[in-house]
């Protein structure tokens, strides 16, 4: 293999994830953003139970039996927003918003923490202080002002906890909407809408129990190292039990292939390793539905070929508790193999031995992440995941189920509590039962209908409990605009970022606690609450010390919007903050499964939600499990389908989310930058172009040619057809309305590209 020229920033990293790599990348973010002496204090704390909640992913906690519980990406997490920096009114004294444009998302979010509430002044083009009563005063004044309750937008991080959400959801509705753009609709939205199709709940259907059980697990689209990082503790566990785990994602990602557990410690004293994939299959990007059918294609011949009664599938199961299973096997049986094999990128033998793994397992948990999710056949590639653990039995039984990996810390818990756009007619009623004023029934807007709404003028008004709502979504090109539109914008945030510069004619950043913050109210220190991807609620209450006097809570912040906006409100909004048990006590009566709320949070670990398909309940209309039929094995593509790239989205090891902790991604051997396009060698070559080229990116929308320019390729092992670029940079090639119809979710991960030639890269032959 002839040598390849060397580009700056981008050298191989031959360490497994976590080890003695994580422990220094921990130090480095504690040496960056806190006092040393603080630091050991504040992690230890970290999802303990008399500690907080790690404000990064959704994975659930061990029992609390280990010497620590955070992992890496918790650390930087936490050390993010635990900073000594501060961002102060003097620093907006010096610097327009024009100024602070042209800096980095990651250097913005890297000045510290917002101390002070500000208002945009439009003469100067700088943000002034504000008082907190004068700016509550001045929003409650201009959203009363509006002629529809409908041009408001009402916005929630998945950051954001129970008690905050359900405040944020109350005042919207009272106020007179559905509008709920929500950070589930960039991610898993097609969860939420898929699963209630498919077994009658939004929800996954494991517990960190059921790893323990299960004969094997296939992991689809996601990469754990990174985005769910506490989870390689419990992938780590089970490869060493010698639990099969197979994996299908377009790129090589070291947490999938080999991870040394910190908390080991023979294997960090040895520089050991444990190997995480028994198989690691490269579907081609936007080739997931092909590659799910295959495997059921090839169940479906397994048992025909295992004699009279077949016995591979569970049919007695598939009797009692399914409908539709004829038409699955109808259409499966139509579908060739040459177009499974075509559209998934993989060997029809290798879908077989997948099959046969399936086949002799007796408990199978699969665990999907966006990549199966962010398409514009989401909603249906979910529901294909539903169908293939249905036809063996394999939800509702120990060491079984689907498993979807929320992001955020509390996203799934936002919807539990009302943050939807399509809210179902009995907590409508119930709120109008409890709080008697008559909520708004008609549904409102997603994240992308809220963007269009703004574009038309239908949109006035943007109200944002946390996030980075416009660098969130795709397409810039139509968002930034869409939120310079606006007549107010108001950002509840512990950080700077773009979204907060995108000014409209009124804009408010109000800075809240965080996560980390004690939050001290009438009647003494409180604790909010939070629901992980395994639909366990618990408690978290913060111990440092606010990085500002002028800090408020987001409950605090939301409520005091509410009472200035609703005068003639019958919600003693103030009586709420006081003690937040009250807020608790009215999510348990107009909400199920929270009996007894106040009570089970205060016991460690919390209480789980019901799941009813754990019981083989299935609340659908039908009462039963419901397969699905997905119509051959193509996503829908616009132009240049035929001969383009299919471009996804990813994240760096150095980021959760928008939030750019650093420019490195060590794992994937990128220091330093993200300026970069991963490709495999074979298509490098066949588009007549070699290592470190410099390239422009390009798509086709709406008759819009969109780019991004300046971008270097460099070699690595991901699925043939397919290159990967970072997010949110790689947004300006997301057209606004390539979207799961569904469920509203856009398609970052499977984006038809052109490459072209740029200047040659500043590289050195070697």
């Amino acid at each position: 293999m002839s040598k390849r020229r060397e580009v700056p920033g981008i050298r191989p990293y031959d360490g497994p994830a976590g080890g003695w790599g994580a422990l220094q990348a921990t130090a480095k973010a504690v040496r960056q953003q806190m006092e040393i002496v603080t630091a050991p204090i504040v992690l230890m704390r970290t999802n303990q139970p008399s500690g907080f909640d790690c404000p990064g992913c959704a994975w659930p906690d061990k029992e609390h039996k280990s010497t620590f519980q955070f992992c890496e990406n918790g650390a930087k997490a936490v050390t993010w927003e635990a900073t000594s920096k501060r961002v102060t009114p003097e620093f907006f004294a010096r610097h327009t918003v024009t100024e602070l444009l042209a800096m980095s998302d990651y250097t913005l979010e890297n000045l510290g923490r917002l101390t002070d509430p500000l208002r945009y002044d439009a003469a100067s083009d700088k943000f002034l202080p504000v008082g907190w009563d004068e700016a509550f005063a001045r929003i409650g004044e201009r959203l009363r002002a509006m002629d529809s309750p409908d041009r408001v937008e009402f916005y929630t991080s998945g950051r954001a906890s129970n008690e905050a959400a359900y405040l944020f959801q109350l005042f919207a509705r009272e106020y007179g909407t559905n509008n709920f753009p929500d950070c589930s609709n960039m991610c898993h939205e097609a969860t939420s809408v898929g699963l209630p199709q498919s077994i009658g709940i939004g929800k996954g259907t494991v517990s960190l129990a059921d790893f323990d059980e299960t004969e094997l697990i296939l992991s689809i689209g996601h990469n754990p190292g990174t985005n769910h990082p506490r989870m390689m503790g419990t992938l780590h566990e089970a490869a060493r039990r010698g639990v099969p785990i197979i994996v299908f994602n377009p790129l090589r990602e070291r947490a999938l292939e080999r991870f040394a557990d910190p908390q080991n410690v023979v294997e960090m004293a040895t520089y050991g390793s444990t190997d995480i994939a028994s198989t690691y299959l490269q579907v081609r990007a936007g080739g997931d539905a092909a590659a799910l059918k295959g495997v059921m294609k090839a169940l479906l011949a397994l048992d025909a070929g295992n004699g009279q009664g077949g016995g591979v599938l569970d049919r007695a199961f598939i009797a009692e508790h399914t409908q539709g299973f004829d038409a699955l096997v109808e259409e499966l049986h139509a579908t060739s193999w040459a177009d499974i094999v075509q559209e998934s990128g993989l060997r029809r033998i290798a879908l077989e031995q997948v099959a046969q793994a399936y086949a002799k397992s007796k408990a199978t948990i699969v665990c999907y992440g966006m990549g199966v999710t962010q398409h514009n056949t989401g909603t249906a590639n979910v529901r294909l995941i539903a169908d293939l653990l249905l036809m063996r039995g394999n939800i509702g039984k120990p060491g079984a189920g689907i498993c979807p990996l929320r992001g955020h810390s509390n996203v799934q818990g936002n919807r539990t509590v009302g943050i939807t756009e399509k809210p179902a007619a009995e907590f409508l009623d119930r709120l109008e039962q409890v709080f008697g004023f008559t909520p708004p029934r008609e549904h409102g807007h997603d994240a992308v209908r809220a963007i269009r709404a703004m574009e038309a003028g239908q949109a006035k008004a943007l109200i944002c409990l946390g996030g980075n709502f416009a660098v969130s979504l795709p397409d810039p090109e139509r968002c930034y605009p869409a939120m310079r539109s606006l007549e107010l914008s108001v950002h509840l945030g512990t950080k700077l970022n773009r979204s907060h510069l995108l000014v409209g004619q009124e804009t408010y950043l109000l800075p809240v606690l965080g996560r980390t913050e004690l939050d001290v109210q009438a009647t003494g220190a409180q604790s909010i609450t939070v629901e992980d991807s395994m639909s366990m609620v618990h408690a978290s209450a913060g111990r440092l010390r606010p990085a500002s006097a002028q800090l408020r809570s987001e409950p605090a912040i939301v409520a005091g919007l509410a009472r200035a906006t609703l005068p003639a409100s019958r919600v003693d909004w103030l009586s709420l903050i006081e003690d937040y048990d009250r807020i608790r006590d009215l999510i348990e009566r107009t909400l199920p499964g929270f009996d007894d709320y106040n009570a089970r949070i205060r016991v460690p670990g919390g209480f789980r939600m019901p799941l009813p398909p754990t019981e083989r309940v299935w609340p659908t209309p039908t009462g039963k499990a419901m397969f699905s039929v997905f119509r051959g094995v193509r996503e829908r593509y616009q132009p240049w389908a035929e001969d383009a790239l299919r471009l996804v989205t990813i994240r760096s090891h150095d980021q959760y989310n928008t939030t750019v902790y650093g420019l490195d991604d060590r794992y994937r051997g990128v220091f330093g930058r993200r300026d970069v396009l991963f490709m495999h060698p074979e298509d490098l070559a066949a588009q007549g172009l070699a290592h470190g080229d410099l390239v422009d990116i390009e798509t086709l929308a709406d008759g819009r040619a969109l780019r991004l320019p300046g971008i270097t390729v460099i070699e690595y092992e991901i699925a043939r057809g397919s290159v990967a670029a970072y997010y949110p940079e790689a947004n300006v090639l997301a057209p606004l309305d390539d979207i799961d119809e569904e469920s509203g979710t856009p398609s970052y991960k499977s984006i038809p590209v052109r490459l072209v030639k740029a200047a040659p890269a500043a590289a050195t032959p070697v």
